[in-house]
């Protein structure tokens, strides 16, 4: 029923729409299999009846589809090589990064998924046993090799292989499938291609969409398709593939590729943030300083609430807040930039570099950026988790952090601010209550906060 008003415009531009409800859903037949092999198997028999009770053609034969319908259609095109042009919406590339990113298990996404599905979907008994193992955090391996034959950048070989015009779109922050993941996929399709950010959370762009009310994303990709079936050209072959809607400025910018859009690379120190004044970001390190955190303690800083905080940023440019001076030391390492004198425009995906010392084999870290105003009040520009295990008590080893890519401008005259600690509501971390994370800086080994700028 989601592609009832799109399936009847795309019938109006010419096109023979056929729409289907995915096993498992409402009235269709099966289980849910989660993109698995027998909805695989299903995209090749929709298009054999397709050919057989319609005139349609053979060799024009395109799919699109929102979220799982967006992960589908990248699945549908590593198998079925009869289809010649996709438009994944919100979908994925990689379900393990969407459920496991960081080797940290991303609770509230898969909370959400679990709550779509339970109203009108039927789970089959190993999709079942997969969510109770990740929330029990048991058989985790298990649970990764599950998820790994439902990601199609498993199959990108195959997708080359057949040539398939790919068109991508996602919200920058999408709770369930984080726009990294997708960057990281559409760098290795080789055949046509667009990709398209815009602000926002899972699905959250195309709702207007499901009405039949003009649509941003929607259109972009009756173009993309229009161009590679009917080879009507336009901006599907645009040779600026890349179009990014930054967050709240509202501009809309493209690029050839998605390695053009950030010119130069700043690299900040971490100075001693238990220094007053000194746990600053660009600031000349003194080697040798510990900053030890609470384990499995929240400072107040998180990375929101799934669906709800990044559909907030979309519509008002609110992302999750803090105020950075009641965030409490015994939680949280702090560091701040000095105030900017011009905008600083972040485009693509900040990376931490740190040491951690730990008193505990395993444990979880999180790292947030935020553009703070002149009141301390800082915007969540992106985060990520990190967690490790099988390591020595107290024993020092290097952490990196590559945090969710962005497109955002830091107005002039605010600051920079990173954040670490180790608890998030999003997450099940696994930082065992009462132990201590403790972050340093050596001389030999800077701990420093690496960001791509336009």
């Amino acid at each position: 029923m989601e592609y009832v008003a799109q399936g009847k415009q795309l019938a109006a531009d010419g096109y023979i729409a056929v729409t289907y409800t995915v096993r498992g859903f409402w009235q269709s037949g099966g289980e849910v299999d989660v993109a698995g092999p027998k909805d695989v198997k299903d995209v090749s028999a929709v298009i054999d009846w397709a050919l057989a009770h319609t005139p349609a053609d053979r060799q024009r034969i395109g799919m699109v589809g929102l979220s799982l319908g967006g992960g589908l259609t990248l699945m549908g095109a590593a198998f079925d090589p009869r289809i010649k042009a996709v438009a994944s919406l919100s979908g994925w590339a990689d379900l393990t990064d969407s459920l496991y990113s960081g080797q940290t298990r991303h609770l509230q996404a898969a909370a959400l998924l679990t709550a779509v599905e339970t109203p009108t979907g039927r789970k089959s008994p190993e999709f079942a046993r997969m969510l109770a193992d990740l929330f029990a955090d048991r058989d985790l391996p298990k649970v990764v090799a599950w998820a790994q034959t439902r990601s199609p950048a498993r199959y990108v070989d195959r997708i080359n292989a057949h040539g398939t015009a790919v068109f991508l779109a996602n919200a920058w922050g999408d709770s369930i499938f984080n726009p990294s993941q997708m960057t990281a996929f559409y760098q290795r399709l080789t055949g046509p291609k667009r990709l398209e950010l815009r602000p926002g959370d899972h699905a959250t762009q195309e709702m207007t969409s499901l009405l039949g009310l003009h649509n941003a994303t929607w259109t972009s990709a009756r173009r993309f398709l229009d161009s590679h079936l009917k080879g009507t050209g336009g901006r599907g072959d645009a040779p600026q593939a890349v179009q990014l809607q930054v967050r709240h400025n509202g501009a809309t910018e493209h690029y050839p590729t998605w390695r053009a859009i950030s010119s130069r690379t700043e690299r900040l120190r971490l100075g001693d943030p238990g220094v007053p004044g000194d746990g600053q970001l660009g600031t000349t390190d003194r080697p040798g300083w510990h900053k030890p955190v609470a384990g499995d303690t929240d400072s107040g800083a998180d990375g929101g609430v799934a669906e709800l905080s990044g559909t907030l940023d979309q519509l008002a440019g609110l992302p999750p807040l803090v105020f950075l001076p009641l965030l409490p030391q015994r939680s949280a390492a702090v560091w701040q930039s000095a105030p900017y004198a011009a905008t600083h425009a972040l485009r693509g995906a900040a990376r931490l570099h740190t040491t951690v010392t730990a008193t505990a084999p395993r444990g979880t870290v999180f790292a947030y950026l935020y553009d703070v105003n002149a009141l301390g009040v800082g915007k969540l520009i992106s985060h990520a988790p990190q967690s490790w295990s099988g390591k020595r008590p107290g024993q020092a080893f290097p952490l990196d952090v590559s945090l969710f890519t962005t497109a955002y401008d830091v107005p002039a005259g605010h600051r920079l601010a990173l954040v670490l600690d180790t608890k998030d509501p999003l997450y099940g971390g696994s930082t065992p209550k009462g132990s201590t994370v403790s972050f340093g800086s050596t001389a030999a080994d800077p701990s420093e906060l690496e960001l791509p700028l336009r």
